[in-house]
């Protein structure tokens, strides 16, 4: 079964929606996330944390968890527990999802459609190619290797190089000194929910949405994304007229 949110797209969506270029540099780096923009895996982590919620006697419903996937847990876990739970209990329920989620999901998450030739497109393009996610550092490198971009990746941070996962810039500000001698104009987010958005926006970067992690539409325009996707495929045909395209 999969596992995208594809079939709530409104009817009515279309392909893509372009903002308005002025003011922007000569597009140099794009940094993208990965769960939800890259690869189909939010579903699958919103039910990690429901069962290590409740293996610590917290009862969650999954789509009011799934709202909050994007976020790291240290951002995730004072949505559901009191700041003392957090306190005394929040590292080890992190620890024992963080395993469950290698355990029992790890090897059912799969890439969207179009990743590897989208970076071979923006390589082409001449843009140097960021990641930057809210996961484990390994969890990162698994997830170069399933989606066979680790040749074209240039720089790629996870929340161990971030002391606050997103919405906080923390992880983007770690890319982006990894991205020596680019200029913040001249880069921008990919990322699928609006906590990408709100990390960019507070890094002083800009961003485009991409709906296959299942936030809605208005969401990631409320939160300031310039171009809204369905996917890395759906970017990849319209690149020539999208944010990332220098003409």
């Amino acid at each position: 079964m999969r596992l995208s949110a594809e079939n709530a797209f409104p009817p009515a969506l279309p392909a893509h929606r372009i903002g308005r270029r002025s003011g922007v540099g000569r597009m140099r780096a794009v940094i993208f996330d990965i769960d939800g923009t890259l690869l189909d895996s939010v579903d699958l982590h919103a039910r990690a944390w429901v069962e290590a919620f409740r293996h610590f006697g917290v009862e969650t419903e999954e789509a009011e968890v799934r709202r909050q996937i994007g976020k790291g847990g240290d951002q995730l876990m004072p949505v559901f527990l009191s700041e003392e739970r957090v306190a005394r209990d929040g590292e080890e329920i992190e620890t024992y999802r963080s395993d469950l989620f290698k355990r029992a999901y790890l090897d059912k998450v799969r890439p969207f459609p179009a990743v590897r030739p989208l970076f071979e497109r923006a390589r082409k393009a001449g843009l140097t190619i960021a990641l930057a996610s809210s996961g484990k550092k390994d969890e990162v490198a698994h997830y170069q290797e399933l989606l066979g971009i680790g040749d074209l990746v240039d720089v790629a941070t996870s929340s161990d190089d971030a002391e606050r996962s997103k919405p906080h810039p923390d992880i983007l500000q770690a890319a982006m000194d990894k991205l020596e001698g680019i200029a913040p104009a001249d880069m921008i987010v990919i990322g699928d929910t609006p906590y990408d958005a709100e990390a960019a926006r507070k890094a002083g970067l800009r961003t485009i949405g991409f709906l296959c992690g299942g936030f809605p539409e208005a969401d990631l325009s409320g939160s300031g994304c310039v171009a809204i996707y369905h996917d890395p495929q759906d970017l990849l045909d319209g690149f020539d007229s999208s944010p990332l395209a220098n003409q």
